[in-house]
């Protein structure tokens, strides 16, 4: 009796609480709005937020402090489809994969992703099912060091796809050393040999997630760069210098830095390359890949880079300027919308500064953050789930009706996210 009391209880205060959320974002007076709300326990609100996600990224005052009433549902719910017995087409569905090409554009027009697995299933869950199309195919590359348990449900995951697959090579990765642009090549090894003629590569970190969909995406690289290579950079200055990993590195702040503090600097490039430095994002074609992987001069950089921190910071952007690399750009500098990037201390172009926290020096996005964030031409914007889960929940209810607004076939039922109450599933967690 007293646990049915408890459920009831639990269920009129939740409702409540949905009830004023409601009614405060509609009407917010001008005190209330600048006010500091009261804060009770957090809650699982028991919806999924449309209208709170939508003030948000409208700006409301209020929005942000209300949002702290409420949470999004677990990620056990994700990951209860990963361990239900039954086929992969009931996977799929109930986790509301998008099962075919939503456009004639898109279905002409394949994309490859290198996926650096996140340390989290549910993240990678979110991400894939995100940017997933059946006319693209998916590398994902699990680091070495991962657990067994995680790499063996990952392969049970993508088992349940034609067009996704884990690397056939693993790397111990870390964030400034050559596996991680190792790990890379091998994945882009493997999607050469895949059936699937995709016509651009693009490269995906853990905590990444897409601002653009994929209609969106083709549309930009389509009509902006026709056959060219994005890799954003510029050549640095002629007393700079990439400089060797002989001490302790300290991760950069900005992905657009050059050198790294070390005691040592590294020896002329090979074949008289003229080093650039830029972004660790990419979208490559699928010839200028070809090139990387056979030609002598992509060879010689990836072993001269074998003890420079950060090499995908150089590789490739030095590689993407050779004027008789496939797609190549010898004169671009920083054009191209691959990620957006925000430190803490810019401020500017309608972006008042971080409402999130910092990382090295650089912001998370927090939900005070999503109205200059979806404004931005970026395709993907790092988010972090287990800090403020809210964010990555609101833009990715945000991207999954866009894509579906912009569909040119009609929707499948279980393509949409549902709307109704999960309190209940999820009182009993």
């Amino acid at each position: 009796m007293s646990r049915l009391w408890t459920t009831k209880a639990g269920l009129v205060a939740c409702g409540m609480i949905c009830a004023f959320i409601f009614l405060y974002l509609r009407s917010p007076g001008p005190e209330e709005a600048d006010a500091e709300p009261t804060r009770p326990a957090v809650v699982e609100c028991g919806f999924y937020p449309d209208e709170l996600c939508s003030a948000l990224f409208e700006g409301k005052k209020a929005a942000p402090q209300i949002a702290q009433f409420c949470r999004p549902p677990r990620n056990s719910e994700v990951l209860a489809h990963l361990s239900t017995p039954g086929n992969c087409s009931r996977m799929a569905q109930g986790l509301h994969f998008i099962t075919r090409p939503l456009s004639a554009e898109e279905g002409n027009f394949s994309l490859a992703y290198v996926i650096h697995a996140p340390k989290e299933l549910a993240m990678l869950v979110r991400l894939l099912r995100a940017i997933y199309a059946p006319q693209n195919v998916y590398c994902i590359h699990t680091d070495d060091k991962a657990p067994t348990k995680f790499k063996s449900a990952m392969q049970t995951f993508v088992g349940c796809f034609r067009n996704v697959f884990l690397s056939s090579k693993t790397q111990k990765v870390a964030h400034d050393n050559l596996r991680r642009l190792q790990a890379e090549i091998d994945c882009m090894r493997d999607l050469v040999r895949s059936p699937l003629q995709w016509r651009y590569v693009m490269n995906l970190g853990g905590q990444e997630f897409p601002i653009k969909t994929n209609k969106e995406i083709i549309h930009y690289i389509r009509t902006r760069w026709k056959g060219k290579n994005i890799t954003p950079g510029v050549t640095p200055p002629s007393n700079t210098k990439p400089k060797t990993g002989q001490s302790p590195p300290k991760p950069s702040s900005n992905e657009n830095s050059y050198t790294s503090p070390n005691t040592r600097f590294k020896p002329k490039p090979p074949r008289n390359l003229t080093i650039h430095s830029g972004s660790a994002y990419y979208a490559l074609t699928r010839n200028f890949v070809e090139f990387v992987l056979t030609d002598p001069r992509a060879k010689d950089m990836l072993q001269w880079s074998k003890d420079i921190l950060s090499p995908e910071q150089h590789y490739w952007v030095t590689l993407n300027r050779l004027k008789d690399a496939p797609g190549a750009t010898a004169g671009a500098g920083w054009e191209g919308h691959i990620r957006a990037t925000k430190q803490r201390t810019e401020a500017g172009d309608g972006h008042t500064g971080c409402t999130g926290h910092d990382a090295q020096d650089t912001c998370v996005y927090g939900l005070g953050d999503l109205p200059w964030l979806v404004q931005l031409p970026a395709f993907f914007a790092t988010m972090e789930p287990s800090t403020d889960p809210l964010v990555v929940v609101c833009i990715e209810r945000r991207h999954r009706l866009k894509a579906l607004q912009q569909a040119k076939v009609p929707p499948e039922p279980h393509w949409q996210f549902p709307q109704e109450s999960h309190f209940s599933s999820q009182a009993h967690d």
